[in-house]
This record gives C-alpha cells, structure tokens and sequence, in this order.
C-alpha cells in the first residue's frame, strides 16, 4: 500500500508536485513561528505576533513568498546541490529581513531574536523534509534495483562532481574515494572517506566494490597505465571520466562515464608537432588524399583541413567510404571539398584530376592492408598497392605535382607475406622514380600498426569480450608495435615537408606489445576475469590459433639498422636502403598488370620470383594462389 501510494506521487505532473510540497510549507510554517517564540521563552502559551490577529498568514505569505521568489519550488528534490542551498539560504535572508520590517512598522510584536530563530528553522525544515522526501523515494521505490557499488580514484573537482552525480543514480552507489595525495587521507568528502590506494584490498573486502571510476581527467598516460596495472589483480570493471576538453558544460553526469579506451592506454604522450613541418606542403595549398575513406586518409584529411589548404581534394573507391568522410569534413570546415570515386588503378583519371585541380600535394594511402586477404588474392593485393602506386605517382609527376607522400608499412621489412612484399615494390618503385627527375619531391613514410583501424585487433577483441569469449590470439609469443591514428598522420605530414626526393621515413613506435597481453588487459578493464585454465573460475579466456599465412611473430621498420639518421623531428628518422633502377621495376609492374588480366599462374610465378629478388627477406608462401 505504501509503495503503491509512493508510486502515484512519482508518477504525478511536476506542477501537482509542486503544489504538495507548497501545500506541506503553508501549513508548517506558521508551526515554525510559533516554536520561535516558544524557544525564546520557553513558555508553550506564549503570545505569537501579539497585535496581529491573521498572524499565520503573514508568515505564509512572506516564507512562502521568498521561498518562490528564490526558485525553491521549481527545483528537482533529487538534485540537491550547492546551488540549491545558496537560493535556500537567501530564501531564509529575504524572510527574516521582512519580519524586521514587521518588527519596525509595529505591524506585530516582533522581539528582534525571532526572525533570527523562525529563519533557522525556516532553513532546517525546508532542507530536511526535501532530503526525507529523497530518502524514502529512493529506498522504498528502487532498493529492490541492484547498484553497482563504485569507488571514485581521485577526490578532486571531477571526483566530488561524480560523487554528487552517483548519489542521485538509480543504478550506481559511491563507497569512498581513493586519491594519491596523502593530504587528503583519512578526510571526508561529499560524505565518502578517502583513502590510500594501497588499501584497496582491505577495502574490497569491507565495501564489496565492483567497479573503479577513475575521475581525473588531465591524468598523464603513464601514470593512468600504472593505475590500471594496479587495479587488475581485483577483478573489478575499470571505468573514467572523460578530459575536461571533452566535457561541454565543465559539468560531470553519470552520461559522461565512459571505458576505459585500451587505445588510450597504448598510446603515448603526445609530442607537439613542429607547426613549420605541419603547413609546409599544405597551407594555402591543394592537397589530393587517395583511400581518403580507409582508417589512414580519413584522419589525414582532418588533420589537413587544420593546415587551411586552398582546396583538398578526397580520391576514394569505396562510394560509402567517400560520402562518410565527404559529409564528415563539411561539416567541420567551409574549405573547398572535392569528392572523387575512383580507383588509384585508373592513372588517366588520377592525371585529369591532378591537372584540373592544379594539385600540389599528394598523400598515396590507398592500400590494401589485410596480411591473410591479400595472400588469398595475391593479384590483386599486388595490382592495387605496387601497380596502383605506381599509377598514382606516373600521374603526380607527368601533372607536375610538388610533393607525392606514399603511406608505407612495417610490413614491408623482410616480408613473409604478398602485402608486405607489395608494399615494398611500391617504396621501390618510388625511389626509382624519385633518382629520375627533379620536379616531383617523393617520400616515402613507413610505420606499424595503429589503433582502431580497420585491421586493428582491439575491435576484434571488443566483439569476442562481449560475446563472452574466447579471445582468439594467433601465437603466445606475437608481437606488434602500435600507434594511435591521430598521431600516425600528424607524424606523416611532418615526415612529408622533410622530404627531398626518394626519402624513407620512419615513424618511432615506441615499445611492442605483446598481443596477448592486449587480450589480458583488455579482459581486465572489462571487470572480467582471466581464464587460465580449462577448472579455474575465470570468466574468459585466451585460445591460440597459430600465425596464420604470411604473419611474422614480430615486426621490423629497418631493413639495414646501421643506415638511418636523425631528423628535426624526435619521433622520424630517415633511414637510407637499397635502390634499383626503374627499368628493373617497372618490368616487374608491367608484369603485374598482365597477370591481373590473364590470371596466368606462370606470370605469378615469375613476378613472386622478381619479389624474393627485388625484396629483402621475401620467401612465397605455400598458400599462395591465383584468385
């Protein structure tokens, strides 16, 4: 009966509630004034506003009065906060001011200790009958709704922010806060303790916490790394608050939770890129991104947009990919767009354009990328990323194009697989042209895997997590280098302005990482628990496939590692390897385009034998075919 009367005064009309709550203040607080006089006299027959015969209706009329003007009434009981508290607090000033008034004008016998008391309790009846109101709402409506029981990493502004917001959530419970300064140790904020983050066992077992929200938003990488190191062996979901450059309003709400991205884990500290190196070849300039829909030229094409070209021009053969990124960057810029559908195979439309638009600047990202796709279907791996290249560069040169960046890969270094191999006859190809003329500056940019493309293994293992597992990682012992996507094309645009002709950059990836130590932090972040073996109680667990076809253990950047030297830029070297002539290469790509038409096993017997001659490390592999 209770819980069903509680339920119909929910569910009512915000303005039917106000006018309850208005209702409950006229009828107290003429009480309230009445016990103001008691108080100071201790006497319960005591005179109220003696002279004055409809007392109780001037309180009503001025503390209610006051408390409209200030907005009481319209604010939400669930959402107590500061503000709330400063409109009751001059609510309760107007009152007793106006019964000073009263006392002056000799309206009614006023003492001049009253309007201090009635405000007092004016202020404690108001506060208190809204947190009761809140209090049993909240138990009686939604205690039978398990929460999450949360501890809040960090009692700073964000911490206290979400404190506030968790306190109001249905479905959440703050317990306490952990915090790195031990100023603040032992101390209560927002009701909660704090303690040291090395108590966290100790308080796991007394509070029985399922998740962390770490509230502190300009934390350093490093630093938000060793704090999830720390946390892993609890077994607990790991959550944040987004930077304060995310936040709109600079206010936090429960909406504003978000997971813990592995992508910002593995990333590092961002290095400030050298404005000179960033314009160069961009500013007021045109630039043509081709593959400008794929993980790559979509970034690059935002960060170009940054540089204020005159015009940039989006070449794309996926119609989807194009209208995504097209639509995307009108959004975002009033620069002159330019969509093109088309194939970077097509080296007479690439000219057309490249003339018509008088294009400076060219990024070559068009690329395919998938390692076991492309042994699958070696044609046309070899037709789109080495003869697509060469398409694309015989188009910059003969167009008179300034600058022609290609987009390399790591996996063009001592390759076990057709894409790398690819790759590698395209950089060469590059260099042969770059040795031929003078006009066009070529570069050349190589660098590993980034985060969240479509080739990424994190997405893959985001789907097998919430599928309940298992996590699928090729080999225990596989590694790969990785670099988030901003940061892979600020660093090529930079590596580009530096080129001189036939230039081989390379992008440092910092440390590698071990795959399945990915899965394991992953799996951890996610609040579940690793499942070692076959009996353990662990929630998911980690199956090894083996490498599949063409996939190496671990990746290289440098073919010769005793040829590179430094650069302007901290984070590219330029490294100097072995060329051949045009006429060498060209022959291979030639061949390529008449395989790609015929399908003729012997031609791809002889362009894979030119590939083990022309690319250092090359062997074919036995799942090659002809597709």
């Amino acid at each position: 009966m209770f819980k069903s009367t509680l339920n119909y005064f929910s569910s009512m009309r915000r303005s039917y509630k106000k006018l309850l709550l208005l209702v409950l203040d006229l009828c107290v607080l003429p009480v309230l004034m009445w016990a103001a006089y008691v108080i100071r006299l201790f006497d319960l027959k005591v005179g109220v506003m003696t002279g004055l015969d409809f007392w109780p209706l001037l309180v009503m009329l001025i503390a209610v009065g006051s408390l409209w003007l200030m907005g009481i009434y319209h604010a939400v009981i669930r959402s107590f906060n500061e503000n709330f508290i400063l409109r009751l607090a001059a609510a309760t000033l107007i009152t007793m001011l106006c019964l000073y008034v009263v006392a002056k004008t000799r309206i009614a016998f006023v003492p001049m200790s009253i309007p201090i008391i009635f405000a007092a309790l004016m202020f404690g009846w108001v506060w208190t009958s809204r947190a009761i109101i809140r209090i049993v709402v909240n138990n009686a409506l939604y205690s039978h709704i398990p929460k999450a029981r949360v501890v809040i990493y960090g009692a700073g502004d964000a911490g206290r922010q979400m404190a506030v917001a968790l306190n109001l959530s249905k479905d959440h419970i703050p317990v306490c806060f952990l915090d790195d300064n031990p100023n603040l140790h032992g101390l209560t904020v927002e009701g909660l303790k704090v303690y040291s983050p090395y108590q966290l066992e100790l308080l796991q077992k007394r509070h029985q916490f399922n998740e962390v929200l770490l509230a502190m938003p300009t934390i350093a990488k490093k630093r938000k790394n060793e704090i999830i190191k720390h946390l892993e062996p609890l077994g607990v979901k790991v959550r944040e608050v987004p930077s304060f450059s995310q936040l709109v309003d600079g206010h936090l709400k429960i909406s504003d939770i978000k997971e813990v991205d592995i992508i910002d884990l593995l990333g590092r500290e961002p290095v400030p890129p050298v404005p000179e190196l960033l314009a160069r070849n961009i500013d007021q300039k045109v630039v043509m991104v081709t593959g400008a829909g794929g993980s790559i030229g979509s970034e690059l094409c935002r960060q170009i947009i940054r540089q204020q070209p005159q015009m940039l021009i989006l070449f794309e053969m996926s119609e989807f990919s194009l209208y995504s990124i097209d639509k995307e960057l009108r959004g975002l810029t009033q620069i002159k767009i330019v969509p093109v559908l088309g194939s970077v195979f097509n080296q007479k439309k690439q000219y057309r354009i490249m003339q018509q638009y008088a294009v400076q600047t060219v990024y070559h990202a068009a690329a395919y990328k998938h390692v076991p796709l492309v042994e699958a279907n070696p044609l046309e791996g070899l037709r789109n990323n080495s003869a697509g290249t060469a398409k694309s560069l015989n188009a910059a040169v003969a167009a008179h194009v300034e600058t022609f960046v290609l987009i390399s890969t790591d996996k063009a270094v001592r390759p076990t697989n057709i894409m790398g191999a690819s790759k590698r006859l395209a950089e060469l190809y590059c260099q042969a042209i770059a040795a031929q003329q003078p006009t066009t500056k070529i570069s050349i940019v190589r660098f590993g895997n980034v985060l969240g493309s479509s080739g990424s293994v994190v997405p893959l293992f985001k789907q097998q997590i919430a599928k309940g597992g298992p996590i699928t990682v090729t080999h225990p012992e596989v590694t790969r280098y990785f670099m988030t996507i901003p940061e892979a094309a600020l660093l090529v645009i930079q590596a580009g302005a530096m080129g001189e002709g036939g230039d081989v950059f390379l992008l440092d990836m910092g440390d590698s990482v071990k795959i399945k130590d990915l899965a394991a932090q992953m799996i951890a972040l996610s609040g579940l628990k690793l499942k070692q073996h076959a009996d353990d109680d662990g929630d998911i667990e980690i199956q090894f496939t083996g490498l599949r076809p063409g996939e190496k253990l671990y990746e290289e950047l440098l073919i010769e590692q005793d040829k590179v030297q430094e650069t302007s830029h901290e984070r590219i070297v330029k490294s100097f390897e072995k060329q051949f002539s045009l006429i060498e290469i060209q022959q291979v790509i030639e061949r390529i385009e008449q395989a790609y038409q015929g399908s003729d096993r012997q031609d791809l017997d002889w362009i894979i034998t030119r590939l083990e001659y022309f690319v250092d490390g090359y062997q074919r592999g036995k799942e090659i075919q002809v597709n």
